[in-house]
């Protein structure tokens, strides 16, 4: 089965519920039997309690004649009636240890026998003083419980055994049960959405830590100033830590590529003059390499620059504000040539990360279009996914067949040497887009141009 990435992750909150659901379910499912099993015991007790009652009133009034016992006339009207519920009768050890009726027994009975275990007479000679209690079954064939009791009269053993029908028994039983089933379904109800709620309010810091941590990452804020409680608060203030020990780290490496940016710099101008004012092949040789060493320069100190701020606190910038700066400068620059830009960004559109990168990016590729339009210029932004939004630049110009269109990224690659500028506009692109994880695609624009589209990463509104 293939579970979304957030159920397929396991869950504290999913967990904790589970494992409190569990406990509570099982005790109480364990309780409802306890009480089942109760309520049962204690209705069979108050049954053999009046059975005792009934086969003492028996024992007392029976007499032996003959060796043979008599019952006495009993007031037990139930007794009296066919098939009643209520059963009694006598008997006697036989030679052989079983047991046998006698001539009395109770009119309900209707001359049939009530069935008594085998060990019956075993059970009773152990503990002559106490009566013992069984379940069979009636002369209809229904349930009973019955009550046996040893005792010897004028020397005769003789066994009086009671029943009575355990119908209403069960019946009440099966009505606490079904009452209590329904009370414990809805305590079991109301213990699942108090164990949710105890669950999500006892997460909440935890929550408000990772809403806290996203904003951070989204560039909405700089550190958790959040309140948490004291399990929480020690997690918090590690986060915060981290946070500022990468923010100097970012920090220290935009120094060090400033440091090396400025070291470099005067070493290979000193060589471009020297070898401008020795004119020859070797000074020829020495302003193509210095050269060469400067965009080298360039592009590593780019990338070391953007992968620092890609790794540094999170920022925002408004791209409808970058690309209507850009559009603007762009046109008074190439007013001569009379280029149009005509853009379209949404105000609610935000780059993750850095102006002045987003200005790179974005002013490399209009420049370049504006370099090799006619006289138009289309750009156009929008979101591509969640946390990704596409770049799109376009112009009229005469386009890049597809077979060249991997060549000129290529770091300093010009197809036209006649063309201002380095070759780096696109290399630069390119770089700047991977840095921030996005990628260059180049194809072919409606307006008969280029098409340049980046994907990069989108900040929240």
């Amino acid at each position: 089965m293939n579970l979304p990435g957030a159920l397929a992750r396991p869950s504290l909150a999913r967990r904790l519920v589970i494992l409190a659901l569990g406990w509570s379910l099982a005790a109480l499912l364990i309780s409802a039997v306890v009480l089942s099993l109760g309520v049962q015991q204690v209705g069979l007790r108050r049954t053999d309690e009046s059975l005792a009652e009934l086969i003492d009133q028996l024992l007392t009034g029976t007499t032996i004649e003959n060796g043979v016992p008599f019952a006495p006339v009993l007031t037990d009207l139930r007794a009296s009636r066919a098939y009643s519920g209520r059963y009694w009768q006598i008997l006697v050890p036989t030679a052989g240890g079983g047991l046998q009726p006698v001539g009395q027994q109770s009119y309900s009975l209707f001359g049939a026998v009530i069935p008594t275990p085998p060990d019956l007479l075993a059970r009773l000679k152990a503990d002559p003083s106490e009566p013992v209690a069984y379940d069979t079954r009636g002369p209809q064939g229904e349930a009973v419980r019955t009550l046996a009791r040893y005792a010897e009269i004028q020397g005769v053993p003789v066994i009086f055994v009671y029943a009575e029908d355990r119908s209403s028994i069960d019946r009440d039983i099966r009505y606490f049960i079904v009452w209590t089933a329904g009370a414990f379904i809805l305590l079991g109800a109301g213990l699942v959405a108090a164990i949710v709620v105890q669950v999500r309010v006892g997460l909440r810091p935890l929550f408000a830590l990772r809403r806290e941590v996203a904003e951070v990452r989204r560039g909405k804020a700089e550190r958790l100033a959040g309140s948490y409680p004291s399990e929480v608060a020690p997690l918090a203030d590690e986060l915060n830590a981290l946070l500022v020990h990468n923010q100097e780290v970012v920090e220290r490496q935009r120094t060090h590529v400033g440091n090396l940016a400025h070291a470099l710099k005067t070493p290979i101008s000193v060589m471009v003059t020297e070898a401008s004012q020795r004119p020859g092949p070797l000074a020829e040789v020495v302003t193509r390499q210095a050269e060469t060493m400067q965009r080298q320069v360039d592009h590593h100190l780019r990338r070391a620059r953007a992968a620092a701020r890609t790794q540094g606190m999170g920022e925002r910038t408004s791209v409808a504000e970058v690309v209507d700066e850009l559009a603007r400068t762009l046109e008074r620059i190439f007013r001569d040539k009379g280029v149009a830009i005509d853009w379209d960004v949404g105000e609610d559109l935000f780059f993750q990360g850095e102006r002045q990168d987003l200005l790179e990016i974005a002013g490399n590729a209009m420049e370049n279009a504006c370099k090799w339009c006619k006289a138009k210029v289309r750009v156009r932004a929008e979101p591509a996914g969640a946390e990704r939004f596409r770049l799109t630049i376009e112009d009229d110009g005469p386009g890049l067949p597809p077979d060249l269109r991997e060549e000129v990224i290529r770091r300093g690659a010009r197809l036209d040497e006649n063309a201002p500028g380095s070759g780096l506009g696109l290399a630069i692109l390119d770089e700047l887009g991977r840095a921030y994880g996005g990628s260059l695609k180049l194809g072919d624009a409606q307006l008969g141009g280029l098409l340049v589209q980046i994907d990069l990463p989108q900040a929240e509104a």
